[in-house]
């Protein structure tokens, strides 16, 4: 999948699969789910390491570039009836500032141009939900852990 440049200021160069672009996307995830990981567990180093790595390898991870600067990393996948989208993380001090709307609504415009849903999941205790829930996402399922959300597809939404 390819996510094109958001004018004026944004870009979504993939990340191949290097050292360094692994230690820059597990940097931005620990800078931003670190505060949530540790309000129900210790950061365990190695076991973050191990998750990202396998994540890292698994699926098509973008940095969020503003301006040229790398300040986050997502990804989305697309599958068989649906587009996934995850490992969407900004560094602290680009949250907040409207950056993740303008990506989410970005992202979900792709996916309208393929007429499908998108999913997702997230920590059933990260402030995110509000975020997606704003876009239109819809509460498919929750475990101990996570919160599965989707956001049918436009030509549903449209005849709703």
């Amino acid at each position: 999948m390819f996510i094109p440049d958001l004018a004026p200021d944004l870009t979504f160069p993939r990340l191949d699969p290097t050292q360094a672009n692994l230690d820059f996307a597990f940097a931005v995830k620990r800078a931003a789910m670190e505060p949530h990981i540790i309000k129900k567990w210790a950061w365990d180093e190695a076991q973050q390491r191990q998750i990202h790595a396998e994540h890292f390898a698994e699926k098509p991870f973008f940095a969020i570039a503003l301006k040229g600067e790398r300040i986050g990393t997502v990804s989305m996948q697309s599958q068989v009836s649906y587009v996934r989208f995850g490992e969407f993380y900004l560094l602290p001090d680009h949250q907040c500032h409207g950056i993740g709307a303008r990506v989410l609504d970005h992202c979900l415009s792709i996916a309208d141009e393929m007429d499908v849903p998108v999913r997702l999941e997230y920590l059933r205790w990260s402030p995110v939900g509000s975020l997606y829930s704003r876009h239109g996402f819809i509460e498919a399922g929750r475990s101990d852990l996570n919160i599965f959300l989707q956001r049918p597809a436009k030509s549903v939404r449209e005849s709703a």
